[in-house]
């Protein structure tokens, strides 16, 4: 991922350096098993622990010459440890140290990301409270619809960012795994007891059963939940910049002082934070199709999935961290207009109430196609005339027959739509 969206933390974990160093903690962790099975002399462990270190730089140095960079990795530990380095990578391949590790630095990452979700969910619901009876149009089609509250929109994205968390919990226990298992997950030339040991020092479990590589359908479903959790960043980043449109302004992002919105026109005031939010969640999604072709490898292993995990696994993570950081922002300083959606909510004169009026002559002894037709031509009228819908409700004999006019005035009242807002927030301890 490009610097511009990378944030400290999720770089550390996605270096060369920690890279290197998650390798060196597989290695040291085989080794110290090995002495306990009385593979390898205890005092060869201790000089290992004590001299086993490596450099970035070196490595890349000898990865020019072998193209391979973990035999390259493995000659500049031994370089520093000298003959008692024959003990390191003793039986295992490849795949069991760069494997085992890459899910150590995964579960390290979601657990990052885990941390700026419950971030937003803290923020999202001090929105929600706070916003509890703010009253505005709910909107279907882009139609303004029927009355709710803006605390009742916020409780949903509350819901939804719980449900991402648990989502992500579950990715990061499905990647929490390591396999030390050889070639073809046989151990024919490793102790299952070297495993055992190496993913409790690293804060894994084994995995049950693995080819030459843990298999990819972990990585998948880890990719696959950052991919609907930034799906969800971008619906709520999409909400927030049509509601921030000029012709409905009901909210809008904090506009920083000295901040221009346009190089051209001074008066602008752009959604860019969601837009940019928007823009990443693609990102992470394509990156979760890539996944989903990693689950295909021949037989045993083959590294087609390699250079695309170099890239999807780092860069979604980073990504995504960043959109977390980028959207808690944008809700924390949210500039919310309460009057401007009273006034939106009051834009169709009256027809938020067509449901109610069409419930109330049903509720009088007619058929629903009859009150039905009642009501809508009445609703029509009004939307091409701007005429107020209760005064054509009143001036329309056929349903006057059925109800008084005051029981009519009586089902214009908003606060029927919000009766059961409470019993919702309820359900949230609220």
């Amino acid at each position: 991922m490009i610097e511009r969206y990378t944030l400290p933390e999720m770089k550390h974990i996605w270096s060369d350096t920690n890279k290197f160093q998650k390798w060196l903690d597989v290695e040291i962790a085989a080794c110290e098993a090995m002495v306990e099975l009385g593979q390898i002399p205890a005092e060869a462990l201790e000089n290992i622990k004590a001299r086993a270190s490596f450099s970035v730089e070196r490595i890349l140095e000898i990865e020019e010459v072998t193209r391979h960079d973990v035999i390259a990795f493995l000659t500049c530990v031994a370089e520093n440890v000298g003959e008692d380095s024959k003990y390191i990578h003793m039986g295992l391949t490849s795949s069991d140290v760069v494997d085992t590790a890459q899910c150590v630095r995964m579960k390290e990452a979601g657990e990052l990301i885990l941390k700026k979700l419950e971030r937003l969910r803290q923020v999202l619901l001090e929105k929600a409270k706070e916003h509890r009876h703010t009253i505005m149009i709910g909107r279907t089609h882009g139609i303004h619809a029927e009355p709710m509250t803006f605390g009742l929109k916020m409780l949903l994205w509350v819901a939804e960012t719980e449900r991402n968390m648990e989502r992500l919990q579950d990715a990061i226990k499905t990647v929490s795994v390591g396999a030390i298992s050889g070639a073809v997950g046989t151990y024919a030339n490793i102790d299952p007891k070297i495993e055992a040991h190496v993913c409790n020092r690293l804060g894994l479990k084994p995995a049950r059963v693995s080819t030459q590589i843990l298999q990819r359908d972990r990585h998948a479903d880890y990719l696959c939940t950052m991919a609907v959790i930034a799906a969800s960043l971008d619906k709520f980043a999409t909400e927030i910049r049509n509601l921030q449109r000029t012709d409905i302004l009901e909210a809008e992002e904090y506009f920083n002082k000295g901040q221009k919105g346009s190089s051209a026109m001074p008066h602008k005031r752009n959604p860019i934070t969601a837009e940019n939010v928007s823009g990443l969640s693609r990102v992470v999604k394509a990156n979760a199709m890539a996944a989903l072709d990693n689950v295909t490898l021949w037989h045993e292993r083959d590294i087609s999935h390699s250079s695309a995990e170099r890239v999807i696994i780092p860069d979604s993570t980073t990504a995504l961290d960043f959109m977390l950081y980028r959207f808690t922002g944008i809700m924390e300083k949210l500039l919310v207009y309460p009057e401007n959606m009273k006034r939106n909510l009051e834009k169709t004169l009256g027809l938020v109430f067509s449901q109610r009026v069409l419930l109330a002559l049903v509720d009088k002894g007619l058929t629903r196609e009859q009150a039905y037709e009642m009501v809508q031509r009445n609703a029509m009228e009004a939307w091409r005339t701007g005429t107020k819908f209760i005064d054509l409700l009143k001036a329309d004999a056929d349903i006057m027959s059925h109800i008084t006019s005051e029981e009519l005035t009586g089902l214009f009242d908003y606060s029927y739509h919000l009766s059961h807002i409470d019993d919702i927030y309820a359900r949230f301890g609220l």
